[in-house]
């Protein structure tokens, strides 16, 4: 019981490292899985606090993945860290102390507006400001393809926002349909990534980091229109907008963040489908830190 208390308590105060540098992968998404465990018991924190420690968690596991650390690892890990959490009888000092902690650790984090997350490729950027007058881009990735460019995210107005892509074509071409294709992971548990294309410097283009037809999964919008111009590509006078479905979102939350995915863009006529790719990344980790602005 006592090595689980202290146990408590040294994760705590790992939280207060600017990052993950400090720390293994493994051990930094322990220690925030443990706060975040200790916290869903004993209801420690504001909503907008837990909120932030869950992005923080959703960051250290995709970095451990990044490690190499597998899905069937990490849940294990997420296992012990709940024992732990558990074991320790929410009024006790080592609770306090280390919840104290926590809140040191997460109280200006709590209040950013603004967060990038860099990948191997790509980066997302999050934004948690909204407006209830014009559309905003809550979360998004600009991806280039072709001569074309790809913004893809989440997006809308207000509290109606969900997961888009928005695309702007050179010919001013209009894509009649679209769909997202991913990894179905009831078929291939872990990503595909083709290292005989990695560049010299061991990068992996995003088309090389797709699963073979067989193991994927694809989503198709909810609604098709045009893009408004806040959510547009820069320098884009028009484009075309998709919305897909909340399922799409989540199925991509739990990817691999070394993996992309792809969003084929459908025509009736030319060339028939134009397909974009983005990086997973830390879309689940960005996802998490715009649930902590609704608390």
């Amino acid at each position: 019981m006592m090595g689980r208390a202290k146990s408590l308590v040294l994760a705590a105060a790992a939280l207060l490292a600017p990052g993950l540098a400090h720390a293994a992968a493994v051990d930094a998404y322990y220690e925030r899985s443990v706060m975040a465990a200790a916290d869903q018991r004993c209801h420690l924190f504001t909503g907008s606090l837990a909120a932030a420690l869950g992005a923080s968690q959703a960051q250290a596991r995709g970095a451990a993945m990044r490690a190499g650390v597998s899905n069937a690892q990490l849940d294990n890990v997420q296992l012990r860290a709940y024992g732990a959490a558990g074991s320790v009888a929410c009024n006790s000092n080592d609770i306090t102390t280390a919840a104290n902690r926590v809140r040191l650790a997460f109280d200006g984090y709590s209040k950013l507006q603004t967060m990038g997350y860099r990948g191997d490729v790509s980066s997302w950027w999050a934004n948690r400001a909204s407006s209830d007058h014009y559309t905003t881009w809550r979360l998004s990735q600009t991806e280039p393809f072709g001569w074309n460019t790809m913004i893809f995210g989440i997006g809308g107005r207000g509290a109606d926002t969900g997961l888009l892509a928005v695309a702007s074509f050179v010919d001013g071409a209009k894509p009649y349909s679209a769909r997202l294709v991913l990894r179905d992971a009831a078929r291939a548990p872990e990503p595909f990534l083709n290292m005989i294309r990695a560049s010299s410097e061991g990068s992996i283009p995003l088309s090389a980091r797709m699963p073979p037809a067989s193991a994927t999964r694809a989503f198709f919008p909810q609604a098709r229109g045009d893009a408004d111009r806040m959510l547009l590509p820069a320098a884009a006078v028009s484009g075309t907008a998709f919305r897909f479905p909340n399922a799409a979102a989540d199925a991509l939350a739990r990817l691999d963040p070394r993996e992309s995915v792809a969003v084929e863009f459908l025509f009736s006529s030319g060339q028939a489908v134009r397909t974009a790719y983005v990086e997973v990344g830390d879309f689940a980790a960005g996802r998490a830190f715009l649930a902590s602005a609704q608390r």
